[in-house]
C-alpha cells in the first residue's frame, strides 16, 4: 500500500513532466487564442447543425438511441475529474511545502497563496500542469451536449453558454496566471467526480437519488466560488502587493455572474414548483381523508 501511495504521488506531483511544465505557445497544445476561438466556435456550430439536421431527418421528439455511450463518457469524466482533483491537491501541497520558507519572509500563508498568487507568478510548475489538464478536459466535457441533442432532441442554450464560458475561463487561468484557480479546480473537479459518477450510476440502470443531486451539487459549487471571490478581493486590497492576474479575474467574475443569475433563477423556480407540488399532494391527501371519514360516518 505504501509503495502504491508513493507511486501515485510521484506520477501525480513529482514527475519531471509535471514539475517542468510551462504554458507556452510552442510547448502546450491548444494554447493560442486562435485555437480557443476556433474550437469554441466549432463546438457551437456543430451543436446547432446537429439539432437542425435531426429536426429535418427525424420526427419531432423522436430520440436517438445511444446505448451505453453516455454512461461510458460519464465514467471517463469521473476518472478524469478524480485524477485532476488528486493531482492538483498533491501538487498544491508540494508547492506549499517547498516554498513555505520564502512565504515566512513575505508574511504569506497557504490560504493567501491559494486565493491570491503573488504578483509576477508565471504559468509553470505543478499546479499549472493540472490547470492545463483541466483546460483540455473541457473539450471532453463538451461531448455531453451532443448526447443531450441526440437523446432529448433539445438544444439547451444555457448548456452551450456554460460550456463555452468555462472553456474561456480555464484558458484565462493559464494565460494570465490568474489567482484562485487552484481552489476553483479543486471544487469543480470534486463536484464533477460526484456528478458524473452519479450519471454513470443511473446510466447503467441503477436507481437514482430521491432529490435533484446534480442541481444541488452545482449550486454548492457556485456558492463556494462566490465565497472564494470575496476572499480574493480581500487579499488583493490588503498589504502585500495585490493578486496576480486580477484583470482576468475581474473578467471571470463577470462570466461567473452571467452563469450564476440564470442558474439561480432556475433553481428557485424548481424549488418553488416542488414545494407547490408537495402542498398540492398534502391537500389532496387531506381531502381524501375527509371524504373517507364522511363515508364511514354514513
Amino acid at each position: 500500500m505504501l509503495i502504491t501511495v508513493k507511486t501515485l504521488t510521484y506520477y501525480l506531483s513529482e514527475h519531471p513532466s509535471i514539475i517542468n511544465f510551462q504554458w507556452s505557445y510552442n510547448q502546450s497544445w491548444g494554447s493560442t487564442w486562435s485555437f480557443l476561438f476556433t474550437s469554441v466556435t466549432l463546438y457551437l456550430t456543430l451543436s446547432i447543425f446537429l439539432h437542425l439536421l435531426l429536426a429535418l431527418l427525424l420526427r419531432r421528439g423522436r430520440p436517438v438511441s445511444l446505448g451505453l455511450i453516455p454512461a461510458i463518457h460519464s465514467l471517463s469524466m469521473t476518472v478524469i475529474s478524480a485524477t485532476i482533483f488528486a493531482g492538483i491537491l498533491l501538487s498544491a501541497a508540494a508547492e506549499i511545502r517547498e516554498t513555505r520558507w520564502f512565504w515566512r519572509r513575505n508574511k504569506t500563508t497557504p490560504l493567501r497563496w491559494l486565493l491570491c498568487f503573488p504578483m509576477g507568478t508565471r504559468p509553470s510548475g505543478r499546479v499549472f500542469f493540472w490547470s492545463y489538464v483541466f483546460y483540455l478536459s473541457r473539450f471532453v466535457h463538451m461531448w455531453r451536449t451532443f448526447f443531450t441533442i441526440l437523446r432529448r432532441r433539445k438544444l439547451v442554450f444555457f448548456q452551450l453558454f456554460y460550456n463555452s464560458v468555462l472553456t474561456f475561463m480555464s484558458f484565462l487561468w493559464l494565460e494570465f496566471s490568474q489567482s484562485f484557480q487552484v481552489l476553483a479546480i479543486l471544487f469543480t473537479t470534486l463536484v464533477y467526480a460526484v456528478v458524473y459518477g452519479y450519471r454513470f450510476w443511473t446510466g447503467i440502470g441503477l436507481p437514482g437519488a430521491c432529490f435533484p443531486l446534480v442541481i444541488n451539487c452545482q449550486m454548492v459549487l457556485l456558492g463556494c466560488n462566490l465565497v472564494c471571490h470575496v476572499g480574493v478581493l480581500r487579499f488583493h486590497f490588503m498589504k502585500g502587493g495585490g493578486c496576480n492576474g486580477i484583470g482576468a479575474w475581474l473578467f471571470n467574475s463577470v462570466l461567473n455572474a452571467a452563469i450564476l443569475l440564470p442558474f439561480l433563477k432556475f433553481y428557485v423556480k424548481m424549488v418553488l414548483e416542488k414545494r407547490k407540488n408537495n402542498i398540492g399532494f398534502i391537500e389532496n391527501q387531506n381531502q381524501d381523508a375527509k371524504f373517507t371519514k364522511k363515508i364511514k360516518e354514513k
